[in-house]
């Protein structure tokens, strides 16, 4: 795809989250430096911080132009930013000054919830027409619903439900369309309104953790097939290859670790495959006996040969050789902190993969909390950013020295050619030194779009 020769980021976009920090501040999002010429490099230039206190900002997306290789018009120039746990829906005007981010627009929760019968909005992504689309988690009351929030592309005005009929999947989270092939494909976190307070390994024997796949006809917006990924699955990042011609694509299971290949059958309805299984940890000192990998995010490079992912838990990023679409390949791995490390709470009894734990992960003096969680690659996949933090009741409760700390953001260099992961020892963005206190940085985003936002019709 052509946006492969697009320019070099200079800056990104990321949300900031003070909810559970017992830090009294709106959450914001930051313009980041990222330019190694520019004397702000590594940086935050601008804050914008929201109206309300605990919105739990967590994805963002573009409001136009994400549709159409070449295409120049309409501009990016929004950002669409949802509050997870207050169902507010944020517009951001990106456009007029790029570096300084102004408000455009609110969307109350109410509207959401009158409008839509849906709340805990997450992933937005732009459709051909020009509107703009949002899953979301569950209904107003917090119990789990996969539905899907239509905005105007221009005024941003909620214009009602994307699906049609009775039929609607019990959980919804991050989803993708494929118009060639007539299909949108959703995934499911968990319960809202069990998620809020953490995670409860009780809530697995539950049922209150997704499960499926969820296969959507495009034309007609009615929920045609469910696709079982396994009990206590939690599918959450799912990404179809950038090519628009490709029926396949890979979706990351963050409880059981799991990476699965989902592809278009002979008979023309959708079927998954279990491609990686990153091995649990035998662990004395945990919630469990046994330390899952826990996937969070996934991408796949623009040119549809790399597949990177973060095992958040056991705080490693990886790499993998995708060419052959059923056997990925490991090509790169770096430990970027995590629950595992060496002198750490938790001690490893039984490891499948590694001979020693990791040591801590230093740089430039900062020991990183947390574990790696968003990631970011650049257009020509070279370099991929990282940032640490996942959700706020869930940073509370596995990693609290991110509260007190703040997460930070690292890059890292990509061999793109071979496979290969170094971190980049000059770049470090410290969230713990923010004005108003530490806070928890979430999505990476390019200004004109990236890896994990363009869909190619």
């Amino acid at each position: 795809v052509s946006v492969l020769a697009g320019p070099r980021e200079e800056i990104v976009y990321v949300p900031c989250i003070y909810r559970n920090t017992g830090r009294k501040k709106p959450d914001f999002l930051a313009t980041v430096d990222v330019n190694p010429e520019s004397p702000h490099y590594c940086q935050v230039i601008h804050r914008l911080p929201m109206p309300n206190l605990k919105d739990e900002l967590h994805s963002l997306g573009w409001s136009a132009g994400c549709a159409c290789v070449g295409n120049v018009t309409p501009k990016r120039n929004k950002l669409i930013l949802p509050g997870l746990i207050s169902s507010r829906i944020y517009v951001v005007d990106v456009g007029t000054d790029p570096r300084a981010p102004r408000l455009f627009k609110v969307v109350d929760a109410e509207d959401v919830f009158w409008k839509c019968n849906l709340g805990h909005p997450h992933t937005s992504h732009c459709l051909g027409s020009g509107e703009i689309m949002i899953s979301a988690l569950g209904d107003p009351a917090g119990n789990g619903k996969g539905g899907f929030i239509l905005l105007d592309g221009e005024t941003f005005e909620i214009k009602g439900n994307w699906e049609k009929g009775d039929k609607v999947p019990p959980m919804g989270y991050d989803f993708w369309y494929q118009p060639r092939h007539n299909v949108l494909i959703s995934t499911e976190w968990g319960i809202p309104k069990y998620l809020g307070y953490g995670f409860d390994p009780n809530d697995l024997k539950k049922g209150r953790y997704g499960r499926r796949l969820n296969v959507w006809d495009w034309s007609t917006h009615t929920y045609v097939q469910a696709i079982d990924v396994g009990e206590d699955a939690a599918p959450l990042e799912i990404r179809f290859l950038h090519n628009p011609a490709a029926a396949e694509g890979y979706v990351g299971c963050t409880i059981s670790s799991a990476i699965h290949h989902f592809y278009k059958t002979e008979r023309g309805d959708w079927a998954a495959e279990k491609v990686i299984q990153v091995p649990s940890k035998k662990v004395e000192g945990w919630l469990l006996p046994d330390m899952p990998g826990f996937i969070t995010d996934i991408l796949i490079s623009l040119d549809d040969r790399f597949l990177f992912f973060s095992n958040w838990l056991h705080g490693d990023v990886r790499q993998y050789d995708i060419s052959d679409r059923r056997r990925p390949r490991l090509v790169g791995q770096i430990f970027l902190g995590g629950s595992i490390t060496r002198g750490g709470p938790v001690t490893v009894c039984g490891d499948e993969e590694l001979q020693s734990p990791p040591d801590p992960f230093v740089i430039q003096g900062r020991r990183v909390s947390g574990g790696p969680q968003m990631i970011q690659l650049s257009l020509d996949g070279k370099r991929l950013y990282v940032t640490t933090s996942l959700y706020s009741a869930w940073d509370r409760q596995f990693y609290p020295d991110l509260l007190r700390d703040g997460s930070v953001m690292l890059q890292l260099e990509v061999d793109a050619e071979r496979g290969g992961l170094a971190a980049n020892p000059s770049f470090l963005v410290d969230f713990g030194r923010e004005p108003d206190g530490p806070c928890l940085a979430h999505e990476i985003r390019y200004p004109g779009g990236d890896c994990t936002s363009d869909i190619w019709l």
